[in-house]
């Protein structure tokens, strides 16, 4: 098939390895191998000389990208690499490993490369991403996996990132706090700071065994889907004493949270006691999820919070019995958004 442009094969799962024979297909634009069981890719890949899309998502037993081979995709736009959110993170053994200093160096060298997803596995490979001027324009999705031995990571570091719409932590066993601290080295000073993560819709947070709050979220002002999952010391979700940073950042101004948030997802957080201090307007949240939090017993909500707005709100029938109220108007307001979760 000489002629073909596009191979889905996503979501085949018994699917182990490539034929060699898929050097024939010359005219091919788009390979999407996502959720495939693939651990290796062949170095025949490189006669794809006008491929312009790889998705390699969700490819977990990946253990081998020959040397060279991404690199020789000069035409390549779009790439994309994410890993599941897995509970048995620490047995993981795949191409990511070692780090992946050499993947970033040969993506690195694709000009016409517009579209990045991508998981990074350690601080070195991360400054190594943001050295690179076309990666704060290229970079969609940031997934920051498995850091080691950082008590303390600087979120502003990202803010260069022009297009960033998805952002995740997972399994910082050391990380105890996201500060926002100016930066001089990577920070221009032409950047509207009013703006600082505008593009942002998506964070998850999973497996941050220390942290104790994302206050800064408040920098977010377009975040529509919050994920929360497995973090043991997380009392709060933004916090009243630590919002007076904001104001040292370089003159953001204070704003409402999560004026667009959707989707709040909160699991595992046996510690979570506040979401946020006062009453919030939610014009468009549509759902929040409550497992495992069984010390939250305060929803930011009164009885204007959703006005107009469908909302679910899922928990367990003994946590919903604990919820304290504002008054009981907000009380009755809430009571039909209910949904048993078990």
């Amino acid at each position: 098939m000489p002629h073909l442009t596009v191979l889905d094969l996503s979501r085949n799962g018994g699917l182990r390895a490539l034929p060699k024979g898929i050097s024939e297909l010359i005219s091919l634009e788009c390979l999407d191998l996502s959720y495939t069981s693939i651990s290796e890719l062949p170095t025949e890949l490189k006669s794809l000389t006008k491929l312009k899309m790889l998705d390699l998502s969700y490819t977990e037993n990946l253990r081998k990208i020959p040397q060279h081979l991404v690199s020789s995709f000069l035409k390549l736009q779009i790439f994309r690499m994410w890993w599941r959110l897995n509970r048995d993170y620490p047995n993981e053994n795949n191409v990511l490993s070692g780090g992946n200093e050499q993947l970033i160096e040969e993506l690195q060298g694709l000009k016409c490369l517009n579209i990045l997803r991508i998981p990074i596995r350690n601080m070195f490979c991360l400054e190594r991403l943001l050295s690179f001027n076309l990666f704060r324009c290229w970079t969609q999705a940031l997934q920051l996996r498995g850091f080691r031995g950082l008590e303390v990571f600087n979120v502003l570091c990202l803010e260069n990132l022009e297009r960033l719409e998805t952002l995740e932590f997972s399994y910082f066993e050391s990380m105890e706090e996201i500060k926002m601290e100016k930066l001089y080295t990577w920070v221009s000073s032409s950047i509207n700071r009013t703006s600082c993560f505008h593009t942002l819709s998506r964070v998850s947070t999973m497996g941050c065994k220390k942290l104790r709050d994302v206050t800064w979220l408040i920098l977010a002002p377009n975040l529509r889907v919050l994920f929360i999952y497995f973090c043991p010391k997380m009392e709060e979700i933004l916090s009243e004493e630590k919002l007076g940073e904001v104001a040292c950042v370089g003159g953001i101004p204070y704003l409402k949270p999560f004026l667009k948030l959707e989707t709040l997802y909160l699991s595992c957080l046996p510690k979570l006691k506040s979401i946020y201090w006062d009453a919030l307007p939610f014009p468009c949240l549509k759902l929040i999820h409550v497992g495992g939090c069984r010390e939250l017993k305060k929803l930011p909500l009164n009885s204007n919070s959703a006005k107009g707005n469908p909302l679910s709100i899922e928990g367990s029938k003994d946590w919903w019995a604990r919820v304290e109220w504002k008054n009981e108007a907000t009380r009755d307001a809430f009571l039909p958004s209910f949904k048993l979760l078990y």
